[in-house]
């Protein structure tokens, strides 16, 4: 079992290191721990929903009609 950082989730799943950072502080991540300053992100987790968006309408590079 091996685990990623912060940085390498965040090219792996497309989003920011920051936002990682944030979902792993959250307890959004499973399996997430923190080693000294970093959080250690197990190789198979999944990349956690986006909760941030309620109405279900946005669709990331999809137009709304």
């Amino acid at each position: 079992m091996g685990f990623l950082s912060t940085t390498q989730a965040s090219k792996k799943w497309g989003i920011s290191p920051r936002r990682i950072q944030v979902l792993c502080a959250e307890g959004r991540i499973p399996g997430v721990f923190r080693v000294g300053n970093t959080w250690a992100i197990p190789e198979e987790a999944q990349r956690p929903k986006d909760a941030r968006i309620r109405s279900g309408r946005y669709i990331k590079g999809a137009s709304i009609s």
